[in-house]
């Protein structure tokens, strides 16, 4: 490609009732109040969610302004209508139930899988990024595999759940996975694979079409992006760019990495690294995939990819902003962490809710 692949994000959230911090299943009305502000909301599987979709930008500071401009209005339409808006991977609080959005797809999935759609509210930032074809794509695909649970460690931001410390960094990730293509995609040697495996989902009616392909990278079906889709909605716009800017750079290294870069790895070290991932998140330590050192710090591990895909970062100009907001991160904590703090303080669920609402509009 001869210019930087152009780039956006979806950024998922919970809408919440402001004194109890239960969800509220209310995303339509939510979604008709943005649309009279001029701001279109999508409405998620759960009703207590609502999706926000930037522009197509070049550089991460457009992200950024994009992404502040659509919280702030999300977080307004939420207000308008009684409610709070939160940037978390999983409720904080208990819910009494997680209704499906009354649409006639979605009456259909929670129909056909049960307490899996039922027991949602799973909130997720999702990454596209420009690519040449669908054979760069799946190419990018199994490039990102070794790398992905670090992507997950960065963003995780769903440690508190149900009124309660899950004992993990992204529980929401955990939780994901039961859907039955959800996770890491396989390793797909073509596209013609990758539409064979696929058709093979749809036909045995495991899924019900094509956007059910829930796995964490998956091309575009419409257009020519990769989508990246590991992890839990970060708690700030910043650590949203962050997520961005890295993914967009990993994407430009894998389009110009060597054929026989690690990607195909034994199914039970990436499940591994995923598991180690979603319970230590940054503070803990992580399974290095790609160079087989075992377990290594997590936050060395994310500076292992910086340090793969540097070359990307410096054509962008973006590689001093990664490296100083990791060590911003480092020192303040990710979503998770700060959770983690608040509930810690009084083991009040509240506290939780007060401090993912502020991060959410910081």
């Amino acid at each position: 490609m001869s210019e930087p692949p152009t780039f956006g994000a979806e950024e998922e959230f919970l809408l919440v009732d402001p004194r109890t911090g239960e969800p509220a299943p209310r995303n339509a009305d939510v979604a008709g109040e943005a649309a009279r502000r001029g701001v279109e909301l999508q409405l998620e599987l759960s009703s207590c969610q609502v999706e926000t979709t930037s522009h197509v930008v070049t550089t991460s500071s457009q992200l950024g302004e994009e992404l502040s401009r659509l919280r702030r209005a999300a977080a307004q339409a939420a207000e308008g209508t009684g409610l709070r808006l939160l940037a978390a991977g999983l409720p904080p609080a208990t819910p009494h139930a997680f209704p499906v959005t009354d649409t006639p797809r979605y009456r259909r999935i929670g129909a056909e899988y049960g307490m899996v759609a039922h027991e949602q509210g799973i909130c997720g930032c999702h990454v596209h990024v420009q690519v040449p074809d669908r054979a760069a794509a799946v190419g990018v695909s199994n490039w990102l595999r070794p790398w992905l649970p670090s992507l997950l460690a960065l963003s995780a931001n769903s440690a508190v759940y149900r009124g309660a410390d899950s004992g993990y960094a992204s529980w929401r990730s955990v939780l994901w996975r039961r859907w039955p293509v959800a996770g890491p995609p396989p390793f797909f040697p073509s596209p013609d694979d990758y539409d064979r495996t696929v058709r093979m989902l749809i036909d045995s009616e495991v899924i019900l079409d094509q956007k059910m392909v829930y796995w964490d990278v998956r091309p575009s079906e419409n257009f020519p992006t990769i989508e990246v889709r590991v992890a839990d909605v970060p708690a700030t716009v910043a650590e949203t760019v962050l997520l961005a800017t890295l993914v967009r750079a990993a994407v430009m290294t894998a389009l110009e990495a060597p054929a026989d870069e690690p990607g195909r790895l034994p199914p039970a070290a990436l499940r591994a690294a995923y598991w180690k991932a979603a319970h230590d998140g940054l503070a803990g330590r992580a399974l290095d995939l790609v160079h087989g050192h075992g377990a290594v710090p997590a936050r060395e591990q994310l500076g292992a990819l910086v340090q793969r895909v540097r070359p990307a970062l410096e054509s962008l100009g973006e590689y001093d902003r990664v490296a100083g907001e990791l060590d911003r991160v480092a020192a303040q904590g990710n979503g998770a962490m700060r959770q983690l703090r608040a509930w810690r303080i009084r083991g009040e669920v509240m506290d939780v809710i007060e401090a993912a609402a502020a991060a959410t509009l910081s």
